[in-house]
């Protein structure tokens, strides 16, 4: 999040953590044991902590100082560094070489440059590696209900520093993926009801060759 430096306070999880977690959870199933787990934006730490105990090598990234201090006095058994999403330069490539997994979990909203972020996250993956990304959803329905209930401009309000400034639908969230050369994209949900999701969350892989 280049120019964007969010400040952090504690180690608290974010309320997403309660639905996205079942989620990544059960897509993360199959991951076997000393496989490199990267988190790319993660904040305090405190999502890809939940992770541990699993037998992978965990890592993660983001661009808040004050996040990535919390994260590495919180989880010291987790390697954390200071780095810029849209971009690999920082991201411990030199130290783990490939991911196994690159998950980002409400990132890409934030973000001026999405393409440069899911660059960054083929360019981190290993051939076969696998891409968890979260973004809140926003279809038809869920933006009809917002126009109805008068909720329009608490949702897509202008007033939150460094919140949102991309809006995702599952047709516009294929497109930076399917450009990077990510295959087998398939597209979720999570919380409440199909339609109406709070968040999508996308999975997508690396070809091979």
């Amino acid at each position: 999040m280049a120019g964007i430096s969010y400040v952090y306070r504690a180690a608290d999880k974010e309320p997403s953590h309660d639905y996205l977690f079942p989620v990544v959870k059960k897509l993360l199933e199959q991951t076997p044991p000393g496989a490199v787990v990267y988190d790319l934006g993660c904040g305090n730490g405190s999502f890809l902590s939940l992770f541990q105990g699993r037998g992978w090598r965990l890592y993660g990234s983001d661009f808040s100082p004050t996040g990535i201090e919390i994260a590495k006095e919180t989880y010291p058994e987790i390697e954390f560094c200071l780095a810029d999403a849209e971009s690999p330069d920082g991201c411990l490539l030199e130290e783990i070489g490939a991911a196994d997994v690159v998950i980002s979990t409400e990132v890409i909203e934030h973000l001026y440059d999405p393409r440069g972020f899911v660059r960054t996250c083929y360019t981190m993956l290993r051939p076969g590696g696998r891409l968890i990304l979260t973004t809140p959803f926003h279809g038809y329905f869920n933006n009809l209900l917002l126009a109805i209930t008068g909720k329009m401009d608490g949702h897509f309000t202008v007033l939150w520093d460094h919140g949102h400034i991309k809006f995702w639908s599952k047709k516009t969230i294929q497109v930076p993926l399917v450009e990077a050369g990510f295959v087998e994209i398939e597209v979720s949900g999570a919380g409440r009801v199909p339609y109406l999701w709070k968040s999508m969350v996308v999975t997508a892989v690396k070809p091979m060759h």
